[in-house]
């Protein structure tokens, strides 16, 4: 029922059609009375003006009925697609709202079918509950109602046929209802392992691990096609078997209409009639059945979309908006579990500020909890404990858009997206000039291998940004976040891709155009973060020293071992090369 309002603004398309189809019905319903007076008035009575005025009389009903047919598959596909048209925006606009959490906890292969393959599902059912859902019944009644007013004795045969298909229908529909859902999380299976492929396509081949991953998308394409396979089984079932049922009825209204027409109780022209009554009354239970099918299996695609729909993001929108170009991050015994996560926490009790224009910069090892601490204050995340104040207010209490508009973010896995390269600078920014864009290149030097491109900064880029090299992707990353002029500046290990002169000039351009930007850098190079105002070193979630790199050399070991073992490779490597 929560996707009937989906239905609604098209309710005149959804009355049309059902009208347009018992017109089509009734029709239907009337061509075998007419040719049972051609045979009984017409060829036996030899009367050819009959015959020929009944006849075309036939043939205009037959082209208003199909006038009428084809109205209703048009108003039924135009409602149906408009209702999949809007369920599928508001879907995505409901993923696009939940949280990290949330998206991980459904999977992004389930959530491509659900956007995908289930709405077309409870698309397709419109569609036919506004045609089938009305032909039906309708043909079932009155092809009853019809055949009864030609012989009465023809309901023994009716008596008979309709429980043993009923029963029929009931069992094998009951059997096959459930695997629906089945069907439905295998193909999400398969949708996530092709999703991993495509977008890890680069490792899978560096790891010569082709035949590995064909072979799991195989098991759980199998798996699909095997529970496909079952559920076929048991619905090639139901025509067979019902068309077994209609023949036999046939066979019996045919021997009770020759023993009426030999005692001329009945006439040929209505035992024809009465065959015709029979069948269009065992379709129809037939298209019930079919009807039951689309039902169930629209049931189970509806009950995941619904789930969807019902979801409430965990992260809820505050209303405080802030209208300060400076940016003060203060971080007050903060403390983070992942959902589900056991053990010990992500971090614990993290107590820091970063004053407005102050650059710092957060060191570690891997796992140490550098990017779930920087995730905590744009809230793709909450804190389990503790708060995050921005400028002084709780992170929670601010309204999403204007919390994250001012921050700018580079990652270093950098997410481009299909269109040219200022396009994707102009995310950050979407009504940039190209004078911004080409500045925001030059400051993350990016603007020397753009311009080395035919089409410059029209180059298109493929999907993902397969046609650039890593560092490039992170300079195109660097500059989209740039071009946003935000309070802060988050560097999630945006530069490892990058050579350490390129990431000087980096460095230099970036203390140079972004003045009064609080920027938080993380980064495992010492060489990328000693000339920040402030370093944090972070171990197994606390942090264990917080100065300037060179207050860090005198009271931290841990960083002058980091360093030290940093700066023994380098030389190592220098060495390397000077004898190589």
């Amino acid at each position: 029922m929560k996707l009937a309002k989906y239905l609604k603004p098209y309710w005149l398309c959804a009355l049309l059609s059902p009208l347009c189809m018992l017109g089509e019905v009734l029709i239907d319903l009337l061509q075998p009375k007419l040719m049972s007076k051609i045979v009984n008035d017409g060829v036996l009575g030899n009367n050819m003006h009959l015959i020929i005025s009944t006849g075309l009389l036939m043939l205009l009903l037959v082209a208003v009925g199909g006038v009428a047919g084809a109205a209703a598959s048009g108003f039924a596909g135009t409602a149906s697609q408009k209702f999949g048209n809007d369920l599928r925006k508001d879907a995505f606009s409901k993923v696009m709202n939940l949280s990290f959490q949330q998206t991980d906890k459904f999977t992004t292969g389930s959530l491509v079918t659900r956007l995908t393959n289930d709405i077309s599902m409870t698309q397709d059912f419109v569609a036919q509950a506004l045609r089938i859902f009305v032909r039906a019944p309708i043909t079932f009644i009155g092809g009853i109602i019809m055949a009864l007013s030609l012989n009465a004795k023809f309901g023994i045969v009716l008596i008979c046929a309709l429980p043993v298909q009923l029963l029929i229908l009931a069992i094998l529909l009951f059997k096959a209802a459930p695997m629906f859902s089945i069907v439905q999380k295998k193909l999400d299976k398969v949708n996530s392992v092709t999703q991993e492929n495509v977008s890890g396509a680069r490792t899978v081949k560096a790891f010569l691990r082709e035949d590995y991953e064909t072979k799991r998308f195989n098991v759980a394409n199998d798996e699909l096609v095997n529970t496909n396979i079952k559920v076929q089984k048991i619905l090639t079932l139901i025509m067979p078997l019902l068309m077994i049922i209609m023949n036999l009825s046939v066979i019996a209204v045919i021997y009770i209409g020759g023993y009426q027409t030999e005692a001329r109780e009945m006439q040929a022209g209505d035992v024809m009639a009465a065959v015709t009554y029979i069948t269009q009354i065992l379709m129809s239970l037939m298209m019930v059945g079919m009807m039951f099918q689309s039902i169930s299996r629209a049931k189970a695609s509806a009950a995941r979309i619904v789930e969807v729909l019902n979801t409430t993001p965990c992260i809820l929108s505050g209303s405080y908006r802030d209208d300060a170009a400076s940016a003060e991050i203060e971080f007050k015994n903060v403390s983070f579990f992942y959902p589900g996560h056991s053990g010990s926490p992500i971090l614990n009790n993290i107590s820091f500020t970063v004053k407005p224009g102050e650059k710092i910069a957060i060191l570690g090892s891997t796992g140490s909890g550098k990017s779930s601490l920087v995730n905590l204050i744009p809230r793709f995340y909450d804190c389990t404990d503790g708060e995050v104040l921005f400028n002084g207010v709780d992170v929670k209490q601010y309204d999403l858009e204007n919390l994250r508009s001012k921050i700018g973010f580079a990652l270093q896995k950098s997410e481009l997206f299909t269109g040219t390269i200022s396009d994707n600078i102009r995310w950050g920014l979407p009504n940039a000039t190209d004078e911004e864009v080409v500045n925001a290149a030059k400051i993350a030097q990016a603007d020397d291998f753009i311009t080395s491109f035919n089409d410059g900064y029209d180059t298109v880029i493929e999907e993902k940004g397969s046609s650039l090299s890593g560092g490039q992707k992170q300079r195109i990353s660097i500059a989209r976040a740039i071009i946003r002029h935000p309070s802060l500046i988050i560097f999630d290990d945006s530069a490892s891709a990058l050579d350490l002169g390129t990431e000087s000039r980096l460095q230099k351009a970036l203390a140079e155009n972004l003045g009064d930007i609080t920027t938080i850098t993380i980064a495992q190079r010492i060489a990328s973060v000693m000339n920040s105002d402030r370093i944090l070193v972070l171990e197994n979630g606390s942090i264990v020293a917080n100065g300037s790199h060179e207050e860090l050399l005198k009271t931290s070991k841990v960083y002058a071992d980091i360093y030290d073992s940093q700066t023994k490779n380098a030389n190592s490597q220098k060495g390397a090369d000077i004898n190589g």
